[in-house]
C-alpha cells in the first residue's frame, strides 16, 4: 500500500466530550512524540492531502482511541503564527460526543496513555490545547441550549433524573428537580414507556425515550430544546 501524504500544516483536533459516574469528561492523550513531549494534549494529527476534511478528525480518533461511528460537531479554525512551534500550522477543532462506558479505549502510536479527566481539573496542556479544549466547550454549552445533543451521553431510555444529571454536567448549572421535570414533559418530546429503572437502591423510577417526529413537530412550531 503507497504510503500517504500528510498536509505538514494543516491539522484537526479533537475534543471528545464523555459523561461518567455523572461528571461531564474529556478525553486527553499524553504526547510520546517531540515537540511537547510527555504534556498532556488533544487527541489529534494531520490531514491527509487524499482525504476529506470531516473524514480526518473520524480517521486519527480511531487511530489514537479505536472510537468509532460517534457524534461530532466542527467547532471552528485556529490559526494563530505561534500556535506550533516549529512552523504554522493551521488546525480545525471537532468536538465528539460519547458515553465512557460504551467504548474500550486503545493507545494509538502518538500516545503513551489516555486520560478521561472532568472538565473542572483540566491539567496544563501542550501548543494552545486549552484555548481550542475552551472553545469547544464554550460550542457544546450553547448548541445543548437548542437541541437535543445531551442524548448523545444517555441510553435508548433513562429516567428524567439521568437527564437532569446530564443536562447539568454539560451547563454546569443545576437546575430546580420539579421546575425541571416540568419543563421537559412540557416540551412533550420524551415518551413514557410505562417500564422502570431495575436492580437500584432506591425507588426505581419511570423509564423515557425520546420520540424524533415529537422534537420534528417541537420545531416547526418554533420552540427550541431548552429550559
Amino acid at each position: 500500500m503507497a504510503e500517504r501524504t500528510e498536509i505538514d500544516n494543516f491539522s484537526i483536533d479533537c475534543v471528545i466530550f464523555g459523561f461518567d459516574k455523572g461528571e461531564l469528561k474529556a478525553l486527553f492523550i499524553k504526547r510520546n512524540t517531540e515537540p511537547d513531549f510527555g504534556q498532556m494534549a488533544l487527541p489529534g494529527g494531520f490531514v491527509y492531502l487524499d482525504e476529506d476534511l470531516d473524514a480526518a478528525p473520524m480517521r486519527r480518533l480511531y487511530d489514537l482511541t479505536g472510537l468509532t461511528n460517534i457524534y461530532m460537531k466542527q467547532v471552528g479554525t485556529f490559526g494563530k503564527l505561534d500556535r506550533y512551534p516549529t512552523r504554522r500550522v493551521i488546525t480545525v477543532v471537532y468536538y465528539a460526543l460519547v458515553r465512557v462506558s460504551d467504548y474500550s479505549m486503545k493507545v494509538g502510536p502518538d500516545a503513551s496513555e489516555l486520560h478521561w479527566i472532568s472538565v473542572n481539573n483540566v491539567p496544563k496542556l501542550a501548543f494552545d490545547h486549552r484555548e481550542l479544549f475552551d472553545a469547544a466547550l464554550a460550542k457544546l454549552q450553547e448548541q445543548v441550549h437548542i437541541d437535543p445533543i445531551l442524548l448523545k451521553l444517555l441510553p435508548k431510555e433513562f429516567s428524567l433524573s439521568d437527564l437532569q444529571e446530564v443536562y447539568e454536567a454539560l451547563t454546569l448549572e443545576s437546575f430546580d428537580k420539579r421546575n425541571f421535570r416540568k419543563r421537559m414533559l412540557n416540551l412533550g418530546v420524551f415518551h413514557d414507556t410505562g417500564r422502570k429503572q431495575k436492580n437500584v437502591s432506591h425507588r426505581a423510577a419511570r423509564l423515557y425515550r425520546f420520540d424524533k417526529k415529537a422534537y420534528k413537530k417541537m420545531l416547526k412550531r418554533g420552540q427550541m430544546f431548552a429550559i
